[in-house]
């Protein structure tokens, strides 16, 4: 599988995001291409999210989806989605080569923390993790914060996933880089799964986006700043490695 990960800027002009997103994904012969969380719009604590959100049938997913269909090519993106609360979901859709909407997931995990408040604009999803049947793998998804739960991403595993594909809006600070690596190769390695991440860019995010195999070999990554990582992954490697290391079997709790 060819996979290309798009990491952009933080913007607050969705059809610029849409212009961007379009650029990377014509640019590319990517079997899936994947885009940070919340990549619709810019969402630092100045923003009304709500102001913004589009449902699920809106015009930005629309584009994602005829994008998709297009060129042939699977999508991930992070959106703003409204919620019945008068909040939001932090939302991350995946469609596929025909531009389907395969799976919607909203966010488990809110960043209240470091001095964040995400809980005060967004509504946590349903706890109902999301595994995703995806260019003939099973995918899980998880969002930014949901990487600092491990019980997450085994509730995944635990339901077929062989990739965990991680939009991310990593918030840039001291440490954060070591904490978002070390995080993504902790969950690669405890699960036996490939991971991929693509995290948006500097100065506000982190960027680093990455794709570790099974064996938390990191096998592409970015820097801070935007780019497009691009790798070509073997889904036999994660059979190959739960033979040489059968952790899950090997679980007694």
């Amino acid at each position: 599988m060819n996979i290309t990960l798009g990491q952009l800027p933080s913007l607050d002009d969705k059809e610029k995001v849409l212009e961007e997103i379009e650029r990377v994904v014509e640019s590319t012969d990517a079997d899936l291409v994947v885009f940070p969380e919340g990549v619709m719009h810019d969402f630092r604590p100045r923003v009304d999210l709500a102001a913004i959100a589009e449902p699920l049938d809106g015009r930005f997913v629309t584009r994602l989806r005829s994008l998709a269909s297009t060129n042939g090519r699977a999508l991930v993106a992070g959106i703003w989605e409204p919620a019945p609360t008068g909040r939001v979901f932090n939302t991350v859709v995946t469609i596929d080569a025909a531009g389907s909407l395969t799976t919607a997931y909203r966010k488990i995990h809110l960043f209240d923390s470091f001095g964040f408040a995400e809980s005060g604009r967004v509504e946590p999803g349903p706890i109902q993790p999301a595994v995703v049947d995806l260019l003939g793998t099973r995918m899980g998804i998880m969002t930014c914060y949901d990487l600092r739960f491990p019980e997450l991403a085994r509730r995944l595993s635990e339901a077929g996933a062989e990739m965990f594909v991680i939009p991310a809006g990593w918030v840039a600070g001291e440490h954060k880089v070591d904490h978002w690596l070390t995080l993504l190769r902790a969950r690669a390695i405890e699960n036996t799964t490939y991971v991929v991440a693509a995290c948006l860019s500097q100065p506000w995010y982190t960027g680093h986006s990455t794709v570790f195999d099974p064996m938390g070999i990191p096998l592409a990554t970015a820097g801070e700043d935007p780019a497009e990582v691009r790798v070509e992954i073997d889904l036999a490697r994660v059979a190959e490695v739960r033979s040489l290391l059968p952790s899950l079997q090997h679980r007694r709790m």
